[in-house]
């Protein structure tokens, strides 16, 4: 039985290498098609490769061993066995290596690809760095030319040369054919040729200002590019066929003192606005770059800062020769007026010492008559010569205290005194006056009422007797109540009155209620208006100047208070009120005391029988009546005319000289000094007392200064003349004039 071979003889060793040539011709063939069509892909991927050619020239170069490996698969012959073995090793090395090559680049193409995306970002940062770097330098350039222009422009304050400079720096900076500024004419429907960079006086060109072009370059804070046949643009003489430059505008602001306002800028419509208008020059290929549109724009607004500037320092300049005018003009008005306060108040002064000398004489004769023997009807003429003499006397006081009021010279007199000996005082003044009319005075204080006060004791007396005073007047029947109180600080029914609490002082509430006629409301405002009386009150014969009230009001203002006057109308009676502000003394015992010897004192002596007097006197009739009153008291009195001849008569007999101060070319005070030096010793000389019409508090002040005893104020009475001699024989000092 033959035997069966199954298994078939491997591959001949020949063939075998031709089978692995074959395989690797096709491997071969199959990756240099593949990188072809990877580099296709590269290249169109990679738009900006700078190479192509070495590409397709490579490419090509793949694509043709491609063919020849892909045609060897037709040529394959048998070899040596050494030469296919070379052949089959070649052939798979290069197999292996095209296809490891194939499949490397299929790695590498997107790197590169990402590497030429990142070259191409680069390239276009470094572009993009490139102009900003020439836009900075461009800016630079432009920084610089506008802080010349602008050092240039300011240098100034005058607009003629801001505007002119301005044209000179542009034209030479950019290099301009010509430069020109249209202003708008007064009446703001034109624009008028002002200022040329080439023409000296350009005159005679216009432009209405609601031209389109205009319109479009005031609308616009740029500078905008315009037709060089634009009429703001026809400044260039026409010389053959050359083709104009570009021409650009821009508008001016125009500022006034009226355009700066606070919170509240006008809208762009309100403002006015020149036209600038700059030309390359012509047959060029020059144009208008953005920095050089910048810089025109810039200095634009420069030029209206600068044009601002300079018509603000033409109005202050006007309000500062307005204002030295105005000064001049107040400086002489405050001369004359010092020169009208100081003539009015010499003539005060001199009439106060000239009419108070015959007043002297009116109410002193009218007291000495009033002691003699008189029949009814003669003394009811004297009574009232006397009352008419101190009407008169207390209308001149009234004038000079309101005239010092006016003119600021009056101030309080601040001292301690009694405040309710005060009011006691007053309401023994006024009950005898009151009781001839039959009326009840009454008055109030209340228990918590400090007894003591710093303040002008004799003013605020002058207050309370005139509003006491006008209630007396103005009532014919009923009553009459005074109260007095501290003002509560919590409760002030006091209209435009606000009192402010401290420890250091008070506020004094004084109100008076008459059952008198009353007043009309509408009438009351003008009861503290100077020399005005209502009708009401002038219907009912008061005889009063009108100045009573309107002197309290200046008082207790001065005294940091407030008057007012109620009333329900006529008939009905009225209430005036008044509060004014008062110290309190730290040490109220020690005010005490010190104020003993101001309480009046019942003078018990009223006969001077044998008191040598000694009266200087340059008047005549002024003489004669103190001479009078003073023997009617039972004085020896001695009279003499001159300083001189008072130095000579004076002796130690002579216990009181009464001397007029105020005399004609006489110092007053140094025939006071003179008789203190004759007689050395205080003790030994006499009482030296001043007679004076003059109110002023310097008289006093000069009198107590040269060691006089005190000041006696003329007019004076019997009454005053007694009580005068009573308080220098007692105290040797003259405590109170009044």
């Amino acid at each position: 039985m033959e035997s069966c071979n199954c298994i078939e003889p491997p591959w001949p060793a020949d063939e075998l290498l031709m089978k692995y040539q074959y395989i690797s011709d096709f491997f071969i063939a199959l990756a240099y098609f593949s990188i072809p069509l990877e580099l296709i892909y590269f290249v169109k991927k990679s738009a900006v490769f700078p190479y192509r050619w070495v590409l397709v020239q490579f490419g090509a170069f793949i694509v043709l061993c491609g063919a020849t490996h892909l045609i060897n698969l037709w040529t394959f012959t048998m070899h040596t066995r050494t030469v296919a073995v070379v052949m089959t090793t070649a052939k798979v090395l290069t197999a292996v290596v095209s296809c490891a090559t194939a499949l490397m680049l299929v790695h590498i193409i997107p790197d590169l690809l990402s590497v030429k995306t990142r070259e191409l970002f680069l390239k276009n940062k470094a572009a993009e760095l490139d102009r900003e770097m020439g836009l900075i330098r461009t800016q630079e350039e432009t920084g610089r030319h506008v802080r010349m222009l602008t050092h240039e422009i300011r240098s100034t304050l005058d607009r003629h040369t801001i505007l002119k400079t301005t044209l000179v720096e542009l034209g030479r900076t950019l290099a301009l054919e010509e430069c020109a500024l249209w202003m708008p004419t007064r009446i703001g429907l034109d624009l008028q040729l002002s200022y040329t960079l080439r023409q000296q006086n350009p005159i005679g060109y216009t432009v209405p200002i609601q031209h389109p072009v205009i319109n479009q370059v005031f609308s616009s804070s740029r500078a905008v590019k315009i037709s060089p046949n634009c009429p703001v643009a026809r400044l260039r003489p026409l010389a053959g066929n050359y083709m104009p430059g570009e021409v650009v505008a821009v508008r001016v602001p125009l500022l006034h003192l009226s355009n700066f306002q606070i919170n509240d800028w006008p809208e762009l419509s309100t403002k006015r606005y020149a036209l600038m208008v700059l030309m390359l020059p012509s047959d060029s290929a020059r144009q208008w770059h953005v920095h050089e549109l910048e810089l025109v724009e810039v200095v634009a607004d420069q030029v209206a800062v600068a044009l601002s500037h300079a018509a603000i320092l033409e109005e202050s300049m006007r309000a500062r020769d307005l204002l030295m005018e105005q000064n001049v003009a107040l400086d002489l008005a405050r001369r004359e007026a010092e020169t009208a306060i100081r003539a009015r108040n010499d003539f005060l002064a001199v009439m106060n010492n000239e009419m108070r000398t015959p007043m002297h004489a009116i109410i002193a004769l009218s007291s000495l008559l009033q002691e003699t023997d008189l029949t009814p009807e003669q003394r009811l003429m004297v009574e009232t010569i006397l009352k008419s003499s101190n009407l008169l006397a207390t209308l001149i006081n009234d004038v000079l205290d309101l005239s010092r009021l006016e003119d600021g010279s009056l101030q309080l007199e601040l001292g301690t005194f009694n405040l309710h000996s005060l009011f006691k005082e007053v309401h023994n003044l006024i009950k005898p006056v009151a009781s001839v009319k039959k009326l009840l005075v009454t008055l109030n204080l209340a228990p918590d009422l400090p007894e003591y006060a710093i303040g002008d004791e004799k003013r605020l007396m002058q207050v309370i007797l005139n509003v006491v005073g006008n209630a007396v007047k103005f009532s014919k029947e009923g009553s009459i109540l005074i109260n007095a109180k501290l003002e509560s600080l919590r409760d002030s029914r006091a209209p435009d009155f606000y009192a402010v609490p401290s420890d250091s002082h008070f506020y004094l509430r004084v109100q008076v209620k008459d059952s008198g006629s009353g007043i009309s409301p509408q009438d009351i405002p003008k009861l503290f208006t100077k020399f005005a009386q209502t009708q009401s009150l002038a219907t009912r014969n008061s005889g009063g100047s009108g100045l009573g009230l309107a002197i309290c009001k200046r008082f207790v203002n001065l005294m940091e208070g407030h008057i007012w006057i109620e009333s329900e109308g006529l008939g009905k009676g009225c209430t005036a009120i008044f509060i004014v502000k008062l110290g309190i003394p730290e040490r109220s015992n020690e005010s005490k005391l010190s104020f003993l010897h101001k309480v009046p004192a019942s003078h018990g002596q009223t006969n001077f029988s044998g008191l040598k007097v000694l009266v200087m006197d340059e008047n005549g009739v002024s003489r004669m009546v103190t001479k009078g009153l003073l023997l009617h008291l039972g004085c020896d009195v001695t009279t003499v005319g001159s300083g001189d001849e008072c130095l000579r008569v004076v002796s130690q007999e002579h216990k009181v000289v009464l001397m007029d101060v105020c005399m004609t070319g006489i110092d007053g005070y140094e025939i006071a000094v003179g008789i203190q030096e004759k007689f050395g010793k205080h003790h030994e000389r006499p009482l030296l007392v001043a007679l004076t019409g003059n109110t002023d508090k310097v008289i006093k002040e000069n009198c107590l200064k040269v060691g006089m005893d005190g000041v006696l104020l003329k007019p004076v009475s019997l009454d005053k003349m007694r009580s005068v001699l009573s308080d220098l024989l007692e105290h040797r000092v003259l405590l109170d004039s009044r």
